[in-house]
């Protein structure tokens, strides 16, 4: 018996419109089905839906949607169309480069001033703005690591090597219990939140679903398997301090240490992974492949742009008079249904 997937979508456009059709028994995508993407906002709810609804088919798939769509040569003519769109708005948004030790010391220093969604969490984040980015957070962290693994044969020597021991710990070292997504998925249930797999997709906006776009845009590409160790090396470099905030703000917001498990496990984890990433993989790629180096700037640069939006979203709905929920549904309204 095949395993149940997420449900289809509600479409945000004409375009993720088009597509849930498709999948949803209607006729082969054509040409029109992808009609005015390069006219449609790249970072927007429409395209940025669409491009998930083409990738999620190479991770779970949608239940009553054939496995086969993985591969149908029209609907990945139309993926192809919407990921030129996202990645060339990508490139024209970071700055750029080849030097990578220097963008990478760039993230080993934390601004005096920084204040982003885990400090303002920290410092005075209530319970419900908590709930809220978890909800956001659960679109990737219930299948941590997954995009990652998709580079693995595409490296070699001890570049492999250390990626894969990295892989090992988010995966738990072996005990499925203390799987990243599952510890994700406990955190989830401790704050009375569904730890369905994609439960909350309805409900995401656009900024959390292009950062998930993106590394799965790095991972099915081979050309790009330079972005996503980039990708992969900043998000281990920047997550210990956020983690540790984010465990500060769990205890003063009350929640066990069954639901803190996910951040405190990260705290010590990630500096690590941090080390193996920046001398291992990173250090090994670029001596065999130095032509890589503008690929891994580029990861890191994405990485941190959509960071950044996912951040300014946030805070800019908490933050407004008077405070308004991140998503597209209060979380009041999503849980009743």
């Amino acid at each position: 018996m095949r395993a149940q997937g997420p449900s289809l979508p509600t479409s945000r456009g004409p375009i993720s419109a088009a597509l849930v059709t498709v999948l949803s028994g209607g006729s082969p995508p054509t040409s029109s089905t992808v009609q005015g993407v390069h006219a449609t906002d790249p970072f927007g709810e429409d395209l940025q839906l669409a491009l998930h609804l083409c990738y999620e088919l190479h991770y779970r798939g949608f239940d009553g949607v054939a496995p086969e769509w993985e591969w149908d040569p029209g609907l990945l003519g139309v993926r192809r169309e919407l990921e030129d769109a996202f990645l060339t708005a990508l490139r024209g948004r970071v700055a750029g480069g080849d030097d990578v030790a220097a963008v990478l010391e760039e993230q080993l220093v934390e601004p005096v001033d920084a204040h982003g969604v885990s400090h303002h969490l920290h410092d005075r984040g209530e319970l419900w703005e908590l709930r809220e980015y978890v909800t956001h957070r659960s679109i990737y962290h219930l299948k941590e690591a997954d995009p990652h693994a998709w580079v693995i044969p595409r490296l070699r020597g001890r570049a492999k090597a250390a990626l894969v021991a990295v892989e090992y710990d988010e995966f738990g070292g072996g005990r499925p219990e203390m799987m990243h997504a599952q510890l994700f998925a406990d955190l989830m249930d401790e704050l009375g939140l569904n730890s369905s797999y994609l439960a909350y997709l309805n409900v995401v906006p656009a900024p959390m679903l292009a950062l998930v776009n993106m590394m799965s845009a790095f991972g099915l590409h081979r050309a790009l398997r330079g972005a996503l160790v980039g990708h992969f090396a900043v998000a281990e470099i920047t997550t210990p301090p956020g983690a540790q905030r984010m465990a500060d703000a769990l205890e003063r917001l009350g929640v066990g240490p069954r639901g803190s498990l996910f951040f405190t496990e990260h705290i010590e984890a990630d500096a690590v992974h941090e080390q193996v990433l920046r001398r291992d993989v990173i250090g090994d790629l670029l001596g065999t492949e130095p032509d890589l180096a503008a690929d891994i700037v580029f990861g890191i640069q994405a990485t941190n742009l959509l960071e950044e939006r996912l951040g300014d979203h946030l805070l800019g709905c908490w933050r407004s008079d008077p405070a308004r929920s991140s998503l597209r549904r209060s979380l009041a309204v999503s849980d009743s249904g």
